[in-house]
């Protein structure tokens, strides 16, 4: 097979994608300036819609927490996105006055947007434009974005705060408090970490547990100073200041195993008046939890195994494979669109999985020795073990099998999803992170039981496993579009949504002048991601710790 050499060695090239660190994760803070209300007696409730744009649509990301009766808003919600360097990612910031009765955007008044590209935010680290609304500047109102990139460290930490005997600032009920983190920066500037709820009329609250990124909390320095301010709030917006400590990271982690921390809240102003002054509360950290978040390349190197399932269609609509014109026709020389893919996307499956066996199997064609139509056969017509050697082995079983099948149809795929669901669902019995699995699917065209497929998917994303579908040919993909969750979520037809996103859909022919190195970056680079969210969804940590796994553990 010396003429398929090239591809393989293309193929190979495109191995550093899973070498590199498989992508960079970068939080963005937001903060408006003079927003403005249409009803000028009534201050705005703003929020910050996120949206990105995908194949031409907008869809959205997140959303911050709505603030109140606030024209100059700092919010607190960190909106977590993945950085792309080969990629112009579009970005769109919408700021909505949200009415506290209806939390939903259809009351909402648009206040004014901002469009930009995480590039410029990522290039520049902190961005800052005018609302715009309706092509046109939205007052004198502006947004800022800071851009931070999630250090190696994405580990998290959960916190619990409560207070006790705050000073009361109200004449007709108690306070109203509510409790600000703030982090020191190297240039002197603070930078908001969280904002607890307010809880009303209590001068002893226990504020809900948050969870935050130690990169978020102190840059993954434990001992960078953390400012902390309690406040009364005010429905004008004009909140009273009761306090404030200051603390580490180093310090907060005293609150692990049951402990407590202390801090008495202190007004410098009464301080320096009052004689027989002593603080204006305390505040208590009741819990401080560190949650360890593992990587992809944990996972992999503490041996989780990729397992990889090629399925192939070979439904008449690919035409004869005796002739020039058939996607399945094999030339001497040049391989087909159904090689091309298998082989860019498998030569680096492979190397994940160390007995170099792969499952192949075909669908939508009548097989011998009776030719009734099957959707889940083995390519090598051996059903106890459809298995081949190697990318090498289900090359040479799909050209062995072309000439003895019937090419039939219709294209239903929803089988051999829930073929390779089943070997996925019978290895979440070992509760290890020890197999995950990969199906290829390369097809000619739109699938016929696409609501079976729905469901087979929506069950498949409860389990260790992710779907990619290659579209072959020029047949119009477009209702292919709607399983890869990227638009929108995927449903099942009774409306159940899926648990992650596992489905990749590529059509070939955006990669037919490409090298085989694009196409297998396109449709393996969200898997990482996958891989990680399954486990660390279900807290399965990875088998045994890496060496490079606890070279980046955060010190105790």
């Amino acid at each position: 097979m010396k003429k398929m050499s090239n591809i393989y060695e293309s193929a190979a090239n495109t191995l550093g994608i899973f070498n590199s660190p498989c992508l960079t994760k970068v939080e963005l803070r937001v903060a408006c300036k003079g927003i403005s209300d249409r009803d000028a007696l009534s201050r705005p409730d703003p929020c910050v819609i996120l949206k990105m744009q995908s194949h031409g649509q907008w869809f959205e990301v997140d959303r911050t927490e709505v603030i109140r009766t606030c024209i100059n808003p700092v919010f607190s919600k960190l909106f977590t996105v993945d950085f792309y360097f080969e990629e112009v990612q579009r970005l769109r910031f919408e700021v909505h006055d949200i009415s506290s009765n209806h939390n939903g955007l259809k009351e909402a008044d648009f206040l004014g947007g901002m469009e930009c590209t995480l590039g410029q935010i990522v290039s520049q680290r902190k961005l800052s434009k005018s609302l715009l609304k309706h092509g046109n500047t939205a007052g004198k109102s502006s947004i800022t974005v800071i851009a931070e990139e999630l250090s190696g460290n994405d580990d998290y930490v959960e916190l619990s705060f409560s207070a006790r005997k705050l000073d009361d600032k109200d004449f007709f009920s108690k306070s109203d408090p509510f409790l600000e983190i703030f982090r020191m920066n190297d240039d002197a500037t603070q930078q908001l970490v969280h904002r607890t709820e307010v809880v009303m009329n209590n001068l002893n609250p226990a504020w809900k547990t948050f969870k935050v990124s130690v990169n978020s909390l102190c840059s993954g320095d434990q001992d960078r100073r953390l400012k902390c301010i309690v406040w009364d709030w005010d429905s004008n917006g004009k909140h009273d200041f009761i306090g404030e400590f200051s603390s580490t990271f180093k310090e907060m982690r005293g609150a692990m195993e049951g402990r407590q921390v202390q801090w008495e809240c202190i007004n410098p102003k009464y301080k320096a008046k009052k004689k027989n002054y002593k603080n204006s509360g305390i505040v208590i950290l009741n819990q401080c939890k560190i949650h360890k978040m593992h990587s992809f390349l944990d996972y992999i190197m503490g041996g989780c195994q990729i397992q990889f399932t090629v399925a192939i269609d070979f439904t008449a609509s690919n035409g004869d494979p005796r002739n020039s014109c058939s996607l399945h026709y094999i030339h001497p020389y040049q391989p087909n669109e159904y090689l091309k893919a298998l082989v860019a996307v498998g030569e680096i499956c492979q190397d994940y999985d160390s007995d170099k066996m792969f499952p192949a199997f075909g669908f939508g064609a009548r097989i011998p020795p009776e030719y009734k139509v099957s959707h889940d056969f083995a390519i090598n017509f051996n059903e106890d073990n459809p298995e081949c050697a190697g990318i090498q082995g289900v090359v040479e079983a799909y050209q062995s099998c072309l000439p003895k099948l019937q090419l039939y149809g219709p294209t239903n795929i929803a089988p051999i999803i829930q073929k390779v669901a089943k070997s996925a669902s019978e290895e979440t019995n070992t509760k290890e992170a020890s197999q995950y699995f990969i199906l290829l699917i390369l097809t000619d065209g739109v699938i016929t039981d696409m609501a079976d497929t729905r469901e087979a998917i929506v069950h498949a994303s409860h389990l260790p496993m992710s779907v990619i579908i290659v579209g072959v040919g020029n047949a119009d993909f477009s209702d292919m579009q709607m399983l890869d969750g990227d638009d929108g979520i995927l449903r099942s037809p009774k409306g159940e949504p899926v648990l992650r996103d596992i489905v990749q859909f590529v059509p070939f022919r955006n990669f037919k002048h490409a090298s085989p190195a694009a196409l297998a970056k396109s449709v393996l680079a969200e898997v990482p991601n996958q891989v990680v969210d399954y486990y660390n969804g279900k807290g399965i940590k990875p088998k045994c710790v890496s060496e490079y796994e606890s070279s980046r553990t955060l010190a105790p």
